[in-house]
């Protein structure tokens, strides 16, 4: 996407990832407003914007002459009703309230998730791959994916894979604590650092002729006793336990993800694998005394 105009962004569901993108964008000389449904202050030059995206007429106050909106809302809860009124129904009604306004984005970029896809082998899967989920999640992202992608505005949609960093340590958490992994059959895990989604984010949003869906994951998805057994060496604990699927099944499916469109076009991962992520997440604790 050419910078030869003044970009006005909207980012709708602007929490910790969405704040540091807008950051970044905004050193970019793009002009962002973030909104979120509870007043909060956002760090300068970023302005703040208080709406609730279930809510039509509280949308009333997005500005005019938006020229690009990242929709990175987030459900509350893990329920079914919670997901459709985050993802469906909040899409529809900033879609809705974009086109009763005039308003003319040139592209409207839609975070959703690997949940989409249903493949529980091991099988590798890109954007073209057959998206059939069985989770209400999945489901609820792929009926937004399609809304978005069917409207009258120029859509695009970002699949990412699991995110982690340093607000996001749930698997350093879980190796630890002590707690076993998956084997039999091997669980796959994609992964993606919160800094390569800024990272992916900005750079779809000025790319100058993007595809319609990319898979965001970084370049080694691995089984998850790989990466545990990695990281339990890294912290000098034990190896994880192993336990089957028949003793706890996995809520997650079960597949690896290829990320080559987004690589083709010009993308470099600042951590191109699990290892450089967490490196640099333990380099940081340790700096800073965490554990």
């Amino acid at each position: 996407m050419s910078g030869d105009f003044h970009e006005r962004v909207l980012i709708a569901g602007c929490g910790k990832i969405g704040t540091r993108l807008g950051e970044e964008l905004a050193s970019l000389g793009e002009e962002v407003w973030g909104l979120r449904r509870q007043r909060v202050q956002l760090p300068s030059p970023l302005k703040g914007l208080t709406a609730d995206l279930g809510v039509p007429e509280s949308l009333q106050a997005i500005p005019a002459g938006i020229t690009r909106v990242y929709y990175l809302a987030t459900p509350n809860t893990y329920t079914d009703a919670a997901y459709r009124m985050a993802y469906v129904d909040g899409l529809h009604n900033l879609l809705r309230v974009l086109a009763d306004q005039g308003q003319t984005p040139r592209r409207v970029i839609f975070v959703s998730s690997t949940a989409v896809y249903a493949q529980q082998s091991g099988e590798w899967v890109d954007e073209t791959s057959l998206t059939v989920p069985t989770g209400f999640s999945g489901q609820r992202l792929l009926e937004a994916e399609r809304l978005l992608l069917q409207s009258r505005f120029p859509g695009l949609v970002v699949r990412f894979g699991g995110i982690y960093g340093r607000h996001r340590n749930a698997m350093l958490r879980k190796v630890q604590a002590g707690e076993p992994c998956h084997t039999e059959p091997l669980l796959y895990t994609n992964r993606i650092h919160e800094d390569d989604c800024v990272g992916v984010l900005c750079h779809l949003g000025r790319l100058a002729s993007p595809e319609h869906i990319y898979l965001a994951v970084d370049d080694a998805p691995c089984t998850q006793c790989e990466l545990m057994d990695w990281l339990a060496e890294q912290l000098d604990r034990p190896k994880p336990a192993r336990i089957t699927a028949a003793q706890s099944p996995p809520r997650t499916g079960n597949k690896r993800c290829c990320n080559t469109r987004l690589k083709t076009s010009g993308y470099a991962f600042r951590f191109p694998t699990y290892r450089e992520g967490y490196q640099a997440m333990l380099a940081s604790n340790r700096t800073d005394g965490s554990e």
